[in-house]
């Protein structure tokens, strides 16, 4: 009863910080389900998936409420991740089934993420002040700390940021071909995909608004491929595979309720705050995961 309560708790906080970025917060519970509500290896990955099948239509429903339903971005996502993740629930029940093995690639997936998740919002940060700078310029006014003019700076490069054009996002094809890859990693590590996508779609110009319901609605249709694809080998290969039904209904109600409420609040909470907590806890969680393998 314990269990199930943790689980529910922690798939709702979860679920309720990753919801706006697009991330369903799996890539987080899945430390939480091996250290704390410790689900059995291998079958904390199906496990995860049956988290992402529950939780991730609360946040899906309410961006359809706002108007921000699923576009072309969406089926090029759904389409490269599905055979993406039947291929990683194989490797994952096949090749990579000891917990240290586990946790090692789990830190080295985790840690670059957090890394891309810093990175990005430090520089979206700076963009957003240089395009500031640059209206104030064009504007006549001053820019700049302690009245200091960053405006006549002599190289024009307040006002020539800011008025930059947004990065052009990633062509059809390379979406789709990055969907597969990351739909194996999904696969593999039960998470959907989509918490790996949104970060990385966002980083090549795209904006949130766009992409936050894209990468939920390919971690949705990906985790019910993913869980129904676990249950299948769990018929023909022996071993914990099956998912951990009791806590993954918990977590995942949890995480329902915690979605829609990050999804109402997407518009009112900061995006810099949220991606820096976002980052930390990757870098975090993958920092402990890489200590425990070595």
């Amino acid at each position: 009863m314990t269990i199930v309560l943790l689980g529910f708790v922690a798939g709702f906080l979860i679920a309720a910080v990753t919801a706006p970025v697009g991330v369903s917060g799996a890539v987080f519970m899945l430390p939480v389900q091996l250290d704390v509500l410790h689900t059995p290896n291998p079958a904390v990955t199906p496990t995860n998936l049956l988290f992402n099948v529950v939780a991730t239509p609360g946040a899906l429903l309410r961006y359809r409420a706002r108007g921000q339903g699923a576009g072309p971005l969406a089926r090029r996502l759904v389409a490269g991740t599905l055979p993406g993740v039947v291929l990683g629930a194989v490797l994952r029940v096949h090749v990579v089934p000891g917990a240290r093995l586990f946790r090692l690639l789990l830190g080295l997936f985790l840690l670059p993420l957090g890394v891309w998740l810093l990175l990005s919002t430090a520089r979206a940060r700076r963009q957003a002040t240089a395009a500031v700078c640059g209206s104030a310029c064009r504007s006549g006014a001053t820019c700049g700390s302690a009245g200091e003019n960053a405006c006549g700076s002599g190289n024009g490069s307040a006002s020539t940021a800011g008025g930059k054009a947004p990065a052009p996002g990633p062509a059809p094809r390379t979406i789709t071909a990055l969907a597969v890859a990351v739909g194996l990693v999904g696969g593999v590590y039960g998470i959907g995909g989509g918490s790996l996508l949104s970060p990385i779609l966002v980083g090549r110009g795209l904006p949130v608004a766009t992409v936050a319901p894209a990468a939920l609605t390919a971690t949705f249709t990906t985790s019910v491929v993913g869980a129904v694809t676990y249950a299948l080998l769990a018929m023909t290969t022996p071993g914990s595979i099956a998912p951990h039904w009791a806590v993954g209904l918990a977590s995942g109600l949890g995480g329902l309720a915690g979605a829609y409420l990050g999804a109402h609040l997407q518009h009112r909470v900061p995006d810099t705050a949220l991606r820096l907590l976002l980052g930390g806890l990757a870098v975090t969680l993958s920092i402990g995961h890489l200590l425990q393998a070595t």
